[in-house]
This record gives structure tokens, C-alpha cells and sequence, in this order.
């Protein structure tokens, strides 16, 4: 009897938990979803004044890239049942990271080792596709 009520304790904690989660992920891309524009704004603000500065437009298109990614991975999250794909955060890791980059591009021990940080991101990456190939393979064969 016990452990009864402990269980519905329990899983009443966790549907509670579950939609508080999806309701600040739906508040979060809202959010987003406005600095998106707003990032769109100004780029083609930049663009029609003329603006030549290259590192400080690339950086807000690369923002602009970091905001789309961070609103799909939260549309994947609530289209594979409630599961961050890995692959997605490692998208948005690098490419925070290539924007870091372009954006403070004056310390150049700095970079390199945020270069290196690339090349770690990008492997994790290819090996996470090769594991999900051969998982993917198994299930169609097995």
C-alpha cells in the first residue's frame, strides 16, 4: 500500500516536472524566435547602410545560425517524444565556437585552441553518425 501511493508520488512529480519543462522550452523559443527576427533586422539594416565590416556582420549571421539552431533543436525535442538529439548540440557547438572566433579574432593562442575545440566537436560528431549508421543498419538487418 506503501509503495503505491510512493509510486503515484512518484510519477505525479514527474508529468509535473515533464510540463513544466515543455512549458518554459515553448516560452524559451518564443523568445528566441524574437531575437531571431530581431538579429534578421539588423542584418539587413547593415546591409543597406553599407556597412563594410565584415567580422562584425558575419558575427550576426552566425548568431542569427545559433538562434535557428537552438529553436530546431527544441522543435526535435518535442518531435522525437521528449529527446535532445546529440547531434544538434553538437551543431550549436561549433558553430558558437567558429563565431567566437570571428568575432574575438585578436587572440590568436586563444583561437587556436578554440580551433582545436572544433576538431573535437567535428570528430564527436562523425563518430556519432558512424555509431548511429551501424545501429541503424543492425535494426534494418536484425
Amino acid at each position: 500500500m506503501l509503495k503505491m501511493i510512493v509510486m503515484k508520488r512518484r510519477n505525479y512529480l514527474i508529468s509535473l516536472y515533464q510540463w513544466i519543462l515543455n512549458l518554459s522550452l515553448i516560452l524559451l523559443s518564443f523568445i528566441l524566435i524574437f531575437f531571431l527576427f530581431k538579429e534578421l533586422f539588423e542584418i539587413i539594416n547593415d546591409v543597406i547602410e553599407g556597412n563594410t565590416n565584415v567580422h562584425h556582420i558575419l558575427g550576426k549571421v552566425l548568431s542569427f545560425f545559433l538562434y535557428f539552431a537552438f529553436i530546431s533543436t527544441i522543435m526535435t525535442y518535442f518531435k522525437e517524444s521528449h529527446h535532445f538529439p546529440l547531434s544538434y548540440l553538437l551543431y550549436i557547438g561549433i558553430t558558437a565556437t567558429i563565431r567566437f572566433i570571428i568575432v574575438n579574432n585578436s587572440y590568436q593562442i586563444g583561437s587556436l585552441f578554440l580551433s582545436i575545440g572544433i576538431v573535437a566537436l567535428t570528430v564527436s560528431y562523425l563518430l556519432l553518425t558512424k555509431k548511429t549508421e551501424k545501429t541503424r543498419k543492425g535494426e534494418i538487418e536484425g
